[in-house]
């Protein structure tokens, strides 16, 4: 027992060791942050104890070296006087805030050996980080709004973010929700679909209504906007073009078959037989009894259904400002109707038991033309998607 806790004692030792001469490798690269944070987990349990002594130390080092950095970056931008400098000002008074928090719970911290507390000298930035913040909102706000005088839909999503940043850090700032909102939709690409028929057939409605719902396809994202009718106050970037090129529709089919199904079954048993005919016995005088097998047969007659429909389209991506076409796709969706059903004379049991449920089958009627199409359109819709997925317009 005494052995074992020597090699626990041991491996706790040396896996402090490594924790510590990690921490104090990352202050030496400069990753004070780091380094605190590694420092300030391993204090959460047993603070006061002597294992834990090198880690207040290491944090003592490292909170001082943080905070004497960020204090000589905030005054030398605060010596370029630049306003685009007003985020990083802001971010650096938050993380000196922050560190501190972090390391508070914390205290008291002893120094065993010297007889004192480790020294951290907190400041208050309250006021700091407010007229950070100000400056910050101001900065963005004015940034923002200039970027929506512009005629680009990337400053208008540029606009966006700033204002969108704006509302997180500062809520209700002036107007900037309206602006961000306003910004948003002048940065939309918003895309005009619809179908051409093309074909000598009939297009059935509800497939193109189900065709062109893109709400269904879930594709609108947040620069992308679908519209399958034309709104007046939108001005449209691109066309999404679905030209049916052709449509084939099989004639109705029905195909019959003939065919023999058998199959050998075990029927009990029977008494072994020699080559004359006389029963085979057993050392102890008993007829030998085998397993006895009978061939069962049916004669099967099958009929297939069947009626097929392919849709031929292309999918055209076209730039409505210049109105040239930016890529064609080509896309084509097949659907099969097929219905087996048979009759037998015989033994069913002389079928798999896989082929016995189409014994129970009917013929059904054909779907008609249009219902044809409707269904190759579910194909159709998913290879649609999935251009658009793997091909999004780019403002």
């Amino acid at each position: 027992m005494q052995k074992i806790t020597i090699l626990f004692s041991i491996l706790f030792l040396t896996l402090s060791s490594c924790g510590v001469k990690t921490t104090q490798s990352l202050i030496s690269d400069g990753n004070y942050d780091a380094a605190i944070d590694r420092a300030v987990e391993a204090l959460r349990t047993k603070k006061d104890s002597k294992g834990k002594q090198d880690y207040v130390f290491l944090l003592e080092e490292a909170f001082a070296k943080a905070k004497d950095r960020d204090l000589r970056n905030l005054e030398m931008m605060s010596k370029e006087a630049n306003p685009s400098n007003a985020e990083r000002i802001y971010n650096t008074y938050l993380q000196l805030n922050n560190r501190q928090e972090k390391i508070r719970p914390l205290l008291p911290l002893p120094l065993l050996k010297l007889g004192k507390n480790a020294t951290f000298q907190f400041d208050n930035y309250s006021d700091a980080i407010v007229n950070s913040k100000n400056a910050l909102s101001k900065y963005l706000y004015e940034n923002a709004s200039a970027l929506l005088k512009s005629n680009n839909k990337m400053d208008f999503r540029k606009a966006y973010d700033d204002f969108f940043y704006l509302e997180s850090i500062n809520p209700g700032y002036k107007n900037a929700k309206k602006l961000m909102d306003d910004a948003q939709f002048k940065g939309t690409d918003f895309v005009d679909v619809y179908a051409k028929n093309q074909t000598n057939m009939v297009i059935p409605k509800m497939l193109q209504d189900d065709l062109l719902d893109f709400k269904t396809y879930g594709l609108n994202d947040k620069w992308t906007v679908y519209h399958n009718a034309r709104q007046k106050s939108v001005i449209y970037d691109y066309s999404l073009i679905i030209n049916f090129r052709q449509i084939n529709i099989s004639p109705e089919q029905i195909k019959e078959k003939e065919f023999i199904k058998e199959r050998q079954i075990k029927d009990g048993v029977k008494t072994l037989l020699d080559s004359r005919g006389r029963p085979v016995k057993d050392s102890l005088g008993r007829e030998i009894k085998v397993d006895n097998y009978k061939m069962l047969r049916a004669n099967i007659y099958e009929f297939r259904q069947f009626k097929s429909c392919q849709v031929t389209a292309v999918v055209d991506y076209v730039d409505v400002r210049t109105n040239q076409l930016l890529q064609s796709f080509p896309v084509t969706s097949e659907y099969i109707f097929e219905n087996i059903y048979s009759t037998y004379k015989g033994d069913r049991n002389a079928c798999e038991d896989s082929y016995i449920n189409y014994f129970t089958k009917r013929a059904v009627p054909f779907p008609n033309n249009e219902q044809m199409v409707y269904d190759t359109g579910e194909d159709l819709k998913a290879k649609i998607k999935d251009i658009i997925v793997r091909n999004k317009f780019r403002g």
